[in-house]
C-alpha cells in the first residue's frame, strides 16, 4: 500500500472521537441502540477512546467496525480546528466541528480514489489530470470551517467522478475474460448466486451485493467503487487487481484466508473467526 493511502486511514489517537459524536445511528443489526447526531455515544470515554472497542461486534455495534473516516477525523481535529477539543472548547466550535467532519470525510474518500487511480499504470493517460484534481481536493480539505461548510461537495464529486470513470475504462480495457463486458453498475444483486462467476474487469459500481454468494468468484480487475458488500461471501474469491475497493467495504463482507486481495486493503481480522 502506498504511503499516501496509509495517510488516508483513520488515526483515532489524533482525533477527538468525532465519528462517535457527530454521526447519528439507529438501532438495527448494525447498532444496538439509537443515537442522534452531535450527541456522544455512551461508549465514548473522556479520553475520546471507545470503551468497548475490543467487544464492538459482541455488543451489537458491528456498524462501528466497518466504518473508516479516511483520515478526516484527525484532519478536522488537528488541522481545521488546530487541536481544539470539542469537550473543552466553545459550544459554537463544537457545532462547527461536527458540521464540518462529514464534509471532510467525503473529500478524503475522494482523495482515496484519486490516490489509488494514480497507482494504476493503465490510467497513465489521465495521471496528469488526476494529480491536478487530487492537489485541488487536498487544498479544499485544508480550508477554514466556514469555507468547508459552504463547499458544494456534490459538484466536486461529479468532477472527480468523470476522471474516475475514464480511469475505470482504461484499467478494465486491459483485463481479459468475459467479465469486462458485464455492466452491473447499480445492479440489484442482493443474495445473488455468483459462486465461481467470471467477473474479471466487470463494472460493479454501486451494485447491491448484500449477502451475495461470491465464493470462488473471479473479480480480478473489477471496478468496485461504491459496491455494497455487506455480508457478501468472498470466501476464496480472487480480487487481485480489483480497484476502488475500500477497507470499509471489505470489513462489511465475509471472507477467508484463501481470499486474494489487492494491495490497497488489508484482510479483516474478523475473517479469521
Amino acid at each position: 500500500m502506498s504511503e499516501q493511502l496509509i495517510e488516508l486511514r483513520g488515526d483515532c489517537g489524533s482525533c477527538f472521537g468525532l465519528c462517535c459524536v457527530a454521526l447519528p445511528f439507529t438501532a438495527s443489526a448494525d447498532f444496538a441502540r439509537d443515537k442522534p447526531a452531535r450527541t456522544p455515544c455512551p461508549n465514548l470515554r473522556e479520553d475520546h477512546r471507545c470503551g468497548i472497542h475490543a467487544r464492538l461486534r459482541d455488543e451489537g455495534f458491528t456498524g462501528c467496525t466497518v466504518y473508516d473516516c479516511f483520515g478526516a477525523g484527525q484532519k478536522v481535529s488537528q488541522v481545521t480546528f488546530g487541536g481544539r477539543d470539542w469537550r473543552t472548547g466553545s459550544r459554537e466550535d463544537a457545532r462547527r466541528m461536527f458540521d464540518v467532519f462529514p464534509v471532510v470525510r467525503q473529500l478524503h474518500e475522494l482523495l482515496w480514489y484519486l490516490t489509488e487511480a494514480l497507482t494504476l499504470p493503465a490510467a497513465r493517460p489521465v495521471h496528469a489530470d488526476l494529480r491536478r484534481l487530487r492537489e485541488r481536493t487536498e487544498a479544499l480539505t485544508r480550508g477554514t470551517a466556514e469555507e468547508l461548510a459552504a463547499l458544494d461537495v456534490p459538484a466536486h464529486r461529479e468532477e472527480v467522478n468523470v476522471l474516475l470513470l475514464r480511469t475505470s475504462e482504461l484499467v478494465r480495457a486491459g483485463v481479459g475474460g468475459k467479465g469486462k463486458k458485464k455492466n452491473r453498475r447499480g445492479a440489484d444483486l442482493m443474495g445473488a448466486r455468483l459462486k465461481g462467476a467470471d467477473l474479471r474487469g466487470a463494472t460493479l459500481r454501486g451494485a447491491y451485493l448484500i449477502a451475495a454468494d461470491l465464493t470462488g468468484a473471479d473479480l480480478r480487475g473489477a471496478d468496485l467503487i461504491g459496491a455494497d458488500l455487506r455480508d457478501a461471501d468472498l470466501t476464496d474469491a480472487d480480487l487481485t487487481g480489483a480497484f476502488f475497493l475500500t477497507q470499509p467495504q471489505l470489513n462489511a463482507a465475509r471472507g477467508s484466508s484463501g481470499t486474494r486481495l489487492p494491495a490497497s486493503v488489508t484482510r479483516p481480522a474478523h475473517w479469521a473467526a
